[in-house]
């Protein structure tokens, strides 16, 4: 990793913008670019990932008109702080709920969310979720899989475009780390969740919204049996 803290970026799609976006929208969505923190100046930061500043600027111009980062004069370019509302919310992510509880909320939410995200994704959202969604699930470790899984959803309710769909997703992600941690996967388990995981993704790309409303309901129904199986297995 270069020393300002971006690291390279993977592959190149056809418009490099896009590219760009995704990639810095994707570590702002998982953290690696914190609230608050200070992105290197363009120069640096467009030498760093061996991007033009033109291409650099136009992926700017997108995370900035999605509020995800502020140009402050006499200061640079910030990751943008939380509002109020959003850290009330994220007090919440250290109270421990029930795993039903947790379910219904996401049972309630996430597939009128992708909706959202089939309505409102860009083409850098849609680059995240196939990075995603492509990856090798059979040879990765059981940490890294259960990171991609979290950051699906993650990237699902950040393509809504809508703050509070992204802080209420940020939260049932904490919420639901115990469930998938507490639920181990097999080659099988991981084969069928990544194929839902994909239908998702291909309804969200082709931006049909009743597509993805329907294939989020049929993952979190299939995510509710793997942990029943998983909890009466432990028991």
């Amino acid at each position: 990793m270069p020393d300002n803290g971006i690291p390279p970026l993977r592959q190149r799609a056809r418009s490099v913008s896009i590219e760009v976006a995704a990639h810095l929208e994707r570590l702002i969505a998982t953290g690696e670019l914190a609230p608050g923190s200070r992105l290197p100046p363009e120069r640096e930061l467009a030498a760093s990932m061996a991007v033009s500043r033109t291409s650099l600027r136009e992926a700017m111009h997108e995370l900035e008109s999605k509020n995800l980062i502020e140009r402050r004069p006499g200061i640079g370019t910030m990751v943008t702080l939380p509002s109020n509302e959003q850290e009330q919310l994220a007090m919440l992510s250290s109270i421990d709920f029930e795993v039903d509880h947790v379910m219904e909320l996401r049972e309630a939410l996430e597939p009128h969310v992708a909706g959202f995200a089939a309505q409102r994704a860009t083409p850098a959202n849609v680059l995240q979720l196939r990075d995603i969604v492509d990856q090798p699930v059979e040879s990765l470790s059981n940490d890294r899989y259960i990171e991609l899984d979290a950051q699906f959803h993650l990237l699902v309710s950040q393509s809504a475009q809508n703050p509070l769909f992204k802080t209420l997703g940020a939260l049932s992600t904490e919420w639901s780390a115990g469930l998938r941690v507490g639920t181990p996967t097999t080659q099988s388990s991981r084969r069928k969740s990544t194929d839902e995981h994909a239908a998702i993704f291909r309804a969200i790309a082709a931006h049909d919204r009743d597509a993805a409303e329907a294939a989020m309901r049929v993952h979190l129904a299939e995510v509710r049996k793997r942990v029943r199986a998983s909890a009466k297995r432990r028991a």
